[in-house]
């Protein structure tokens, strides 16, 4: 596509009412964007569209200047990728629906890339955050791109844990890619760093788009469609997780989901697609055993942690993945407080051990 027939379409996008089925209905009859943008209400009826959307559209198009438009997506470093370019992901040309344009900032995934969506709670537990950091962390580390959504939770954590492997990760957004549009607004910096990283931020909704209430379930489906399979890591079950889980189903992606307590309710909607039929993963060899990928041998979360001195000996020995607090070792190893807090302070600084807060400590891998 030109540079000129995209600019109209990006146009069109900036009509809220343009969505990807009545842009599918545009295209079909409209040779060119142009036409379509400066197409009477009549024409627009004739292509499929509704004849007061049609009229409407037609009176709000003198408000949208496409030429202005270009300018600011140039200014804010956003590109923008039809359906038709080679650019466009292809997972997402096979979903229901795939978005008419994504407008993207950083370097899109390339088609031969292995792409994993993990999502989950915006309230997450000290087992969701090692669950993310476990298995993200060696996903990333056997070249998986990570696609999640830069929510608060476990969505953040796993564009972090890639990010930390290192490895590249993707955002996929419910709102505009414009500074003052990101959302939520604490996870800017992220963003930034994603696209600096080498990753992308992607998103189907228009330069100055607010994160409306309905956006995010359109956003989950692009998520779900740019991967090879979705991962929920702790979830209730109003979780909008499950929207994401549901659109994968419905793609014949895989579904894959890390058991979590019985006692939790943020563990409910993971445990349910479990019930359902969904693939448990406990590590990421889970994953890419399950989809069928050569790289599983080079899975990394198996290292030994070898102690160095007597005290970290005698620490490990009582330490596992789950978390423990410092009375309990005090307890266990017979050792005086101070070594014992001075020998933890050390071995985390080594990345042995992690301190989860509240005096809590786990082995780091």
């Amino acid at each position: 596509m030109n540079n000129n027939d995209l600019k109209y379409l990006i146009a069109l996008t900036h009509f809220p009412k343009f969505g990807p089925a009545r842009l599918g209905r545009i295209k079909k009859r409209f040779p060119f964007w142009k036409d379509a943008f400066w197409a009477p209400a009549e024409a627009l009826v004739r292509a499929g569209i509704e004849e007061s959307v049609s009229e409407e559209f037609a009176a709000a198009r003198h408000g949208i200047n496409p030429d202005e438009i270009m300018e600011a997506l140039e200014k804010e470093n956003i590109k923008a990728v039809a359906i038709g370019d080679k650019l466009y992901p292809e997972p997402l040309k096979e979903i229901y629906n795939p978005p008419a344009l994504l407008y993207y900032k950083g370097r899109l995934p390339e088609n031969e890339n292995f792409n994993l969506a993990v999502v989950g709670s915006r309230k997450y537990s000290s087992y969701g955050q090692m669950a993310v950091e476990r298995i993200v962390g060696d996903l990333a580390k056997n070249n998986l791109t990570i696609v999640s959504g830069l929510a608060l939770g476990i969505d953040a954590l796993a564009h972090n844990a890639a990010l930390g492997a290192p490895g590249r990760t993707i955002a996929v957004l419910g709102s505009g890619l414009d500074k003052q549009s990101v959302y939520p607004s604490s996870n800017r910096y992220l963003a930034d760093k994603i696209v600096d990283s080498g990753g992308a931020i992607i998103s189907e909704f228009p330069i100055g788009s607010p994160p409306l209430k309905h956006h995010f379930p359109q956003r989950n489906r692009v998520i779900s469609g740019l991967s090879l399979g979705t991962l929920v890591i702790e979830a209730s079950r109003k979780s909008g997780s499950l929207i994401t889980a549901q659109f994968a189903l419905e793609q014949n992606r895989e579904v894959f989901a890390v058991p979590g307590s019985i006692y939790s309710p943020n563990s409910d909607g993971a445990n349910d697609l479990i019930k359902k039929g969904a693939k448990v993963a406990t590590c990421a060899a889970d994953i890419m055993e399950a989809l069928d990928l050569a790289r599983v041998s080079a899975c990394v979360g198996n290292e030994k942690i070898i102690p160095e001195t007597p005290e970290e000996e005698v620490l490990l020995s009582h330490m596992e993945k789950e978390p423990i607090h410092i009375n309990d070792l005090i307890r266990l190893t017979k050792l005086d407080t101070n070594i014992i807090n001075s020998t933890l302070t050390i071995m985390e600084m080594k990345g042995m051990v992690k301190n989860l807060g509240n005096m809590e400590y786990v082995l780091a891998r």
